[in-house]
Parts: C-alpha cells; sequence; structure tokens
C-alpha cells in the first residue's frame, strides 16, 4: 500500500484508484492479516498524547513574576527583621496568589485530551466481507467502514458509495446545516467544506447511509491535524501580565537603585554601616507595593463573579482583564450571532409575499402580508385579513395557495418539532423543522393535520432527485402528493400555479426565479412545493408520478436568523471601537447576509444584499502572502468557507497589527485559533469540549451579547486596577521620599519599617481593595480601546500619583518635625506622622473612585464595601494609637485628641488639592481612564 497514509488528495482520486492505492477492496473489506499488520505499522486510531507542564512545574510557575519576586524579597526583609508575623502575611499573600492562579490554569492542560476523546466511539465495518461492530480504535487505513443515521464517522473516510447521505461537519468546518455527500470525484483544489465524497472523524451523519474507505487514522486525520495546531499556537501573556511583568521590573530595578544611592549618601555624610543598611532596608520595604498582587488578584476574581452572573465562565484569571483591552472581536457566526435555528422568514405563495415572525423552533410568531412587519400581529395592529392564523386557515386549507404552501411543508415532512423542560428543539433535520413551525405559527398543527391527510407512501429525499415527496389521503379518497425539494426540481416538474384564492391558474416560472434570486441575494435558503392527485386505488407514489404536471404552491425561504441582542452587542462593540469580524465556515453569500443584517462590514439592514458586504473565502486567503493577509484581515469585516489554519492566521495576523483579539468558536476547527487568541471565547452549551478546553471563557448562553457584557466587565476591572495603582503608590512614594528627606538632611527617620509594613498592607487591603467593588462608571463602553502596548500607568495617572506622594511626604513629615520642635517624643511624633499617612489615604480613596470625573460627582453610598472599609481603618488606627499592646509591638505612642485635627486637617486638603489637579487634567485633555479621550470627563 501507499508509504503514508497523509496523502492530501484523496478527494481527487477515483474509487479504484483509492483501492490500490490502500491495497483494499471496496466491497470485502481487509483480510485479517492485513489488519494486524496494519495496526502494528500505524497503531491504535488515537491521538497522541501530548506531552505537558507537569503540575509541580505549572505551580512553580506561579511565583516566576517579578512583582512576586518583589514581594518574597520583602518578605525575606521582614525575616531579617525578625518580623514573624509580618513576614508570614507577606508569604501567605505569595502563596494565595499562586494557588488562585494554578486552580485557575488546571484545566487548560486537558484540551488535547478532550480531543481525543472525540474519537472514542464505535464503528461498523466490513472485513473479509463481513460485517462487524468493533471499537473506532482499532481501525486501519484500507478499512471498509458502514456509515447509518447517527453515527459519529470513526475516521477519515474516501466514500465509495452513499445513499442520501448528509453529515454534520459544523464542528470541524463551520458550515451550519449538514452537507449532502456522494462518491463522485472532485477537483483537487476543492477546500475542504466542499469535498463532498469525503467525511472526517468527528462528524456526524444525520440522514441516510453509506459506505466508504478509512484512508486516515489518528493523528493523519483532519482532526489530528487540528490537535497538532492547539499543541504548536503560543500561549500568549495577557495585556495585564505583559503591563505588571514591565511595571515590576522597572519598579524593582528603581528599589534597587534608590536604596543603593541611600547607602553611598550615608556614608558619604558619615553614617554608621549599620545604621544605613537598616536606613537602605526601610527604603526598600518602603517602595514594595506589598498590597498589589494580592490586590490583583481579588479584582480579577471580583470580575469572574461579575462575569459569571452574565453568563461567561472565566477559566483563566488574566483573561477578565484581557476583555477589557479587546480590540478586535472574531466571531464565528453560527450560534453566536444567530439562533443557530433555522426559521422560515419569508413565503412567496399565490403571488404574494408573506413575511413569518418569530426566531427559532418555539411557535411563538405570525403570518403577515409583506406590507406588514411580523411584529405587527403580535401588537394588535392587524386588519381583517392581513393574517392567515388559527383554525380559520386549518379548516380552508384545500384552497389557498399560502395555506397549502404551508401544508406541503407540515406534511411532506419527516422531522418533528418537540418541547422539553421549557426548550424547543428539532428530531430531525433543522430544515424540516423550520417548516413544521412555520406552519405551526399559522394554525396548522403536525396531529390534526396527519388525522385529516394520513400518509399512505413516500418518495424519500435522494441527492440526484433533489425533492422528497409524499402521498396522502384517507383510504379509498382520491390521493394527495406533496412536493418538496429544490426549486429547480420541483418547478421543471409544474405547469400550472395555485392563486390566493385556491384556483388553479398560469404558472409564471420566470417571476418565480425572480422571486428566488430576491430571496438567494438576502442569504435565506429556497424551498419550492408542489402539488399533484392520484387515483384512489394508489397505494404508492413513485417517480414517474411526479415527473410533470403538478402545481405549484409556492416559496418557502429561512435562514438561521440573528440574534437581536446580538444585532444591538455589534453596535454597542463598535460605539466603543472594537470591531467585529465574522469568520465562519458557511458560505460567503449567507455570512454576506447575517453580516448585513447585523450591522458587521457598515451596513444594517434586515434585507441588506450581499453584495454590500466585503468578503474574502478561504480560496481568498489562499492566494495572500503574509504581508497582504495582515492588510485584508484588518480591512475586511467577514471571511466565509476558511479552514482551521486560516482561522488560525487571520489571528495572527490581526495580532501582527497590534490587536488585542478575542476569538469565539464552539468547534473542533475553532480550537487553534482559539488558543491562539489573546482571549478564547466557546461557547458553553453548543460547543464542543475541545474549543471549551482550548478557550480562557466559556459562554453559557452561547451569545454574542455575552461576549459585549463580557468585555464591559473587562473593562470595569482594569478601571478599577488602574484606580487601585493610582491609589496604593502614592504611599510608597510618600515613603520613599519621607525616609529620603530624613537620610539627606541626616535627620531621624519618621517613620519605622515595621510601621511601614503596616501602612502598606493595612492601606492595601482595608482601603484599597474597596476600589475593586467599584461599580462600573457609565461612559465605559463609550470610551475607544487602550492600545495594546499602553502602560499601566499613563501621563495622568502618574500625576495623581505625584501629587497624592508630595502631598504625604510634606504633610507627614512636615507634622513629624513639628511634633519634634514641640518637644515630643519620637514615639508620638512617628505615631502622627503614620496617622498622617493614613488621614490623607483615607481622604484619598475619594478621589480615586474617578480618575476623570469630579469625587462629588460619584454616588457616595454606590460602593458599601469602600465605606465599611474606611469605618474598619478608623477602627484599626484607634487601636495602633491606644491599645498598649500595640504600642508596644509596634513602637507607636497615645495621642491627645487636640492633635488629630491637623492629621485629619491634612487630609482633608490632600482631598481638594487632587480634586484640583483633575480638574486641570480634565482642562488638558488628559485621559487618567487608559482607553482614549474621556467622552464625559468634562
Amino acid at each position: 500500500m501507499a508509504s503514508d497514509q497523509i496523502v492530501e488528495l484523496w478527494h481527487h482520486l477515483s474509487i479504484s484508484q483509492t483501492t490500490e492505492l490502500l491495497e483494499t477492496d471496496a466491497r470485502e473489506g481487509l483480510d485479517v492479516f492485513a489488519v494486524k499488520h496494519r495496526r502494528q505499522r500505524f497503531g491504535a486510531n488515537e491521538l497522541t498524547p501530548r506531552r505537558g507542564k507537569s503540575a509541580l512545574l505549572r505551580f512553580l510557575l506561579q511565583f516566576h513574576q517579578p512583582l512576586i519576586y518583589i514581594l518574597i524579597v520583602a518578605g525575606g526583609v521582614t525575616l531579617y527583621l525578625r518580623e514573624w508575623i509580618d513576614a508570614s502575611v507577606i508569604f501567605a499573600v505569595v502563596l494565595l496568589n499562586a494557588v488562585i492562579g494554578y486552580l485557575q490554569e488546571a484545566k487548560a492542560v486537558e484540551a488535547l485530551k478532550a480531543l481525543a476523546q472525540t474519537m472514542t466511539t464505535e464503528a461498523t465495518v466490513v472485513r473479509a466481507g463481513e460485517r462487524q461492530r468493533i471499537p473506532a480504535a482499532e481501525l486501519v487505513p484500507g478499512d471498509l467502514v458502514v456509515l447509518q443515521s447517527g453515527d459519529k464517522v470513526p475516521a477519515d473516510l474516501r466514500l465509495s458509495h452513499t445513499r442520501d447521505l448528509q453529515i454534520d461537519e459544523s464542528a470541524l468546518t463551520g458550515e451550519s446545516v449538514p452537507v449532502e455527500k456522494d462518491a463522485h470525484t472532485l477537483a483537487k483544489d476543492t477546500p475542504l467544506a466542499d469535498r463532498h465524497c469525503m467525511a472526517y472523524a468527528s462528524s456526524l451523519a444525520t440522514f441516510g447511509s453509506g459506505m466508504g474507505l478509512v484512508v486516515a487514522t489518528g493523528d493523519a486525520t483532519e482532526v489530528g491535524r487540528i490537535s497538532e495546531l492547539i499543541a504548536e499556537a503560543e500561549e500568549l501573556e495577557t495585556p495585564l501580565t505583559r503591563k505588571l511583568a514591565q511595571f515590576s521590573r522597572v519598579l524593582l530595578i528603581m528599589i534597587l537603585a534608590v536604596s543603593v544611592v541611600t547607602f553611598i549618601v550615608g556614608l558619604l555624610r558619615g553614617q554608621s554601616v549599620t545604621a544605613m543598611f537598616q536606613a537602605a532596608i526601610a527604603l526598600a520595604v518602603a517602595a514594595v507595593p506589598e498590597g498589589l498582587p494580592a490586590a490583583v488578584t481579588i479584582t480579577l476574581a471580583i470580575g469572574v463573579s461579575r462575569m459569571a452572573r452574565r453568563r461567561a465562565i472565566i477559566r483563566r484569571l488574566p483573561a477578565v482583564e484581557t476583555l477589557g483591552s479587546t480590540s478586535v472581536i472574531c466571531t464565528d457566526k453560527t450560534g453566536t450571532l444567530t439562533e443557530n435555528q433555522m426559521t422560515v422568514q419569508q413565503i412567496v405563495a399565490g403571488e404574494e409575499w408573506f413575511n413569518v415572525g418569530g426566531t427559532g423552533y418555539a411557535p411563538d410568531g405570525q403570518v403577515c402580508r409583506d406590507d406588514r412587519q411580523p411584529g405587527d400581529c403580535e401588537a394588535g395592529g392587524c386588519e381583517p385579513g392581513d393574517c392567515r392564523s388559527g383554525q380559520a386557515l386549518l379548516q380552508s386549507a384545500h384552497t389557498g395557495a399560502l395555506a397549502q404552501c404551508l401544508l406541503a411543508g407540515l406534511l411532506c415532512n419527516d422531522s418533528r418539532v418537540v418541547e422539553q423542560d421549557g426548550r424547543w428543539s428539532v428530531h430531525g433535520d433543522p430544515t424540516e423543522g423550520a417548516l413544521e413551525v412555520a406552519a405551526r405559527k399559522a394554525g396548522l398543527l403536525r396531529d390534526a393535520a396527519e388525522e385529516q391527510w394520513p400518509r399512505r407512501d413516500a418518495i424519500p429525499f435522494e441527492s440526484r432527485y433533489q425533492y422528497m415527496a409524499t402521498l396522502h389521503g384517507a383510504d379509498g379518497s382520491p390521493g394527495i402528493v406533496y412536493l418538496k425539494g429544490s426549486v429547480e426540481a420541483v418547478l421543471s416538474r409544474c405547469d400550472r400555479a395555485l392563486d390566493a384564492c385556491g384556483l388553479v391558474g398560469e404558472l409564471s416560472k420566470d417571476r418565480v426565479l425572480a422571486a428566488v434570486d430576491r430571496l438567494a441575494a438576502a442569504g435565506l435558503r429556497v424551498l419550492a412545493f408542489g402539488r399533484g392527485e392520484l387515483p384512489a386505488s394508489a397505494a404508492h407514489v413513485h417517480h414517474q408520478d411526479v415527473a410533470g404536471g403538478l402545481t405549484f404552491l409556492g416559496l418557502q425561504a429561512m435562514i438561521d436568523p440573528p440574534r437581536p441582542e446580538a444585532i444591538a452587542a455589534v453596535q454597542a462593540c463598535r460605539s466603543a471601537g472594537i470591531a467585529v469580524k465574522m469568520i465562519t465556515g458557511d458560505h460567503a453569500v449567507t455570512a454576506a447576509a447575517i453580516a448585513a443584517r447585523m450591522g458587521i462590514g457598515e451596513v444594517l439592514s434586515q434585507a441588506a444584499p450581499a453584495a454590500r458586504v466585503d468578503v474574502l473565502t478561504g480560496r481568498d486567503l489562499e492566494k495572500l502572502h503574509d504581508a497582504e493577509l495582515i492588510e485584508a484581515a484588518d480591512r475586511v469585516a467577514v471571511f466565509a468557507r476558511v479552514s482551521p489554519e486560516q482561522k488560525l492566521r487571520l489571528v495572527e495576523a490581526l495580532q501582527a497589527r497590534g490587536h488585542v483579539v478575542a476569538m469565539t468558536g464552539d468547534g473542533v476547527n475553532d480550537a487553534p485559533a482559539l488558543k491562539q487568541a489573546d482571549i478564547g471565547v466557546a461557547m458553553g452549551i453548543t460547543g464542543t469540549d475541545v474549543a471549551k478546553e482550548a478557550a480562557a471563557m466559556v459562554l453559557t448562553d452561547d451569545n454574542f451579547a455575552s461576549v459585549e457584557a463580557a468585555v464591559e466587565e473587562g473593562r470595569c476591572v482594569f478601571d478599577n486596577l488602574v484606580k487601585f495603582t493610582t491609589y496604593a503608590l502614592p504611599t510608597n512614594l510618600g515613603q520613599g521620599l519621607v525616609l529620603l528627606a530624613a537620610i539627606f538632611a541626616g535627620l531621624t527617620l519618621p517613620i519605622l519599617p515595621l510601621q511601614i509594613l503596616w501602612i502598606n498592607l493595612t492601606t492595601a487591603v482595608f482601603l484599597g481593595l474597596g476600589l475593586a467593588f467599584e461599580p462600573k462608571e457609565a461612559n465605559l463602553m463609550q470610551r475607544q480601546p487602550r492600545p495594546g502596548g499602553a502602560p499601566i500607568l499613563t501621563r495622568s495617572v502618574n500625576v495623581l500619583i505625584c501629587a497624592a506622594g508630595i502631598i504625604l511626604l510634606v504633610g507627614a513629615f512636615g507634622l513629624f518635625e513639628w511634633a519634634r520642635r514641640t518637644g515630643m517624643a519620637v514615639e508620638e511624633a512617628r505615631t502622627i506622622a503614620v496617622n498622617t499617612f493614613m488621614a490623607v489615604q483615607a481622604f484619598y480613596l475619594f478621589n480615586c473612585r474617578s480618575l476623570t470625573l469630579p469625587a462629588w460627582r460619584i454616588n457616595p453610598i454606590s460602593n458599601r464595601m469602600l465605606l465599611a472599609g474606611v469605618a474598619v481603618m478608623a477602627a484599626l488606627q484607634a487601636i495602633y494609637t491606644y491599645a498598649p499592646f500595640m504600642n508596644v509591638a509596634f513602637r507607636s505612642a497615645p495621642l491627645p485628641a487636640r492633635f488629630w485635627v491637623p492629621i485629619i486637617g491634612v487630609g482633608a486638603l490632600a482631598f481638594l488639592i487632587i480634586e484640583v489637579v483633575k480638574a486641570a487634567l480634565r482642562l488638558l485633555g488628559w485621559s487618567a481612564a487608559g482607553g482614549g479621550r474621556e467622552a464625559a470627563g468634562a
């Protein structure tokens, strides 16, 4: 046989060429010895598990971050100072951060295992002329596999025989409806989604039967190739982790540099080595933001909780913030932008046009004349005769073209629509389900119709005939034949038409074809319906009975409609400066029609022509080199009939432009792109396990609107992180400046290392963390996305940090020196300095609730956690100041009541100064929000 089972052109080879290459028999299959030999050669029909990082290594890597290094150094310093409690607290924060990160990422390594599980099934195989049922893992190249409706395809097959075979390949190609299969040889350049003579592993046979020769197993299958792409996809850092790493590295260098300079300056001023070593350690401890990692983790965790309430489950903690940085959302079409439920939207019957209201399989909606909107009926705005619904239509079903067209779709139908647990679904073909729902909306019920017109016989749908026919009527009565199929097949068999009043008249095929063109241009799938009669003696219907002389009833046009809430979400994203791009495996016309209706590609219309939306197909992308692809990915909004590799290339091309890319998907074919994207978003209902495990976020409702909601929450998370950073860093800056001022002036240190730790940890935990609960600002989704390379600390944030730091320097150092010069003991003076830090930070906290708006425009009670934190902080400071055990532990001292006046006065003055600075920044047009110019900041 062929030396390699990976042959990309199996679809281009005839059956005889395929059997010759595989050294097999298209009727008898392989013999026992050939199977044994090939199993030894090719191994089991399973995906090879990929080696990943061990659990221990993944846990240890949680500590591999510059900010964590700083915390560990801070813990080491406190150990050196023999402050065991403080060291324990710091190391506990480090450990908590690592545990949370590990648990959030633990399931990521399951992606390839889930992919392998998609192939654990059984298969019917013909070996030595006998049919057997075996585990799919035992299949080898050359095996002859039998497929029946409901079977999962166990390996890649070159089909040798089909009978009305339809296969759902949506998980692999993105095709929204089952694909009709045949055994005909195809051209070399036929795209994967159009290879009708092939059946691929992990797809599902939904109708008919067939046989095929195994041409690839295990890693050599299309699913195996996707497994390779997942394994090779680069694990990207999120914008937050990149920015925190960069910020931490800069901070670490600054801490070390300032500590060394301080040590040298002190020696040059004649200070002792021991004294300056302790001063340098105090300065390092002051500069380390111990609470920042914990604050980041807790803020992200709060974001996770908020997103869960909005139907988005976060699997990796940093992904929360990544959504807030997103500049491009690449979305699948089927089920994400659309209902994933075929819906009849328009009917043409008796030369009248009708709209069908409602979406999905729930029979909610009305059938209305085309000059009315479907929603008018529900609003009670229809005049008599406008709508055809209720039992009146059922009673007149022998007459009007609309009634007969709907009845034909209901009776010439092998599928059923059922309700279970409040959810409507289809048992059978989605297209037939849509026809039953349309009839239900007009008042035609399946059981009543079948009782009145029982089925006698049927001609099942066959690809070569392109129609289905059913014979109805009670015994002894003339038989009625209903025909359903492609426009070409039905129209060619009709020579007359039924009009709106039920009269048979002339058939204008040109008008019908013009209507079909109009419907197809809107991306609708069109089915035609006809009717004939047979004598009462006819018990069966044959192809010759419907070869001609039929009466044309009309057209029903359907589509998987866009979700109304998804349309609004797309517009919200565009208002937020986020580009939305559709990347689908479906046909270009359908993709363009949905995009036009949703406003993707600058069009927003319920019936916009597809030509108004620029679409690139997989074949177009194959012709582009990398530079052209990058340009096209940025410019074009709709991509159709794309392969898994092309989805991956599109994501990489957008990232090459500097975009932060979110990618949605549900199928096996989406998994590589989900992993490569800055944030992969999988569908929780229809999504495969592979897609879910490769993604960082899972939607519980499969709705694009939830993506937009998650983006909003992500922006809020980053907003609050920036607020916390703006709040926390002045403490470290102010402490450093106070110590530097004392060291350079040769004065007593106003605060000690242990007191610095108290300030840092308590202000971060009890004050700063309140900002993690800050509600979203009203104009959050009117801001432009933050540039991917933008730092956390913008120039306006740096201005606020410096202003607050200088206020702390002047206030704390000034009050300390004033207290010392009035004769107060050093312990009392240091207690005043510590309480001044706390007072300024408490007032400054309210400045930071919005970095752009004035503090008095923020609802004072909208964040009760923040108010509770201030109350707890005030109580702790009272204990710090007056409790004897705290006086001993922290070298503090009780203060007379009158000294609280200047302490609180400095805090209030700081609040006013910062508000003046914020007003100046608004006048300058500088944004502190990190997302472009603030629209409502004035």
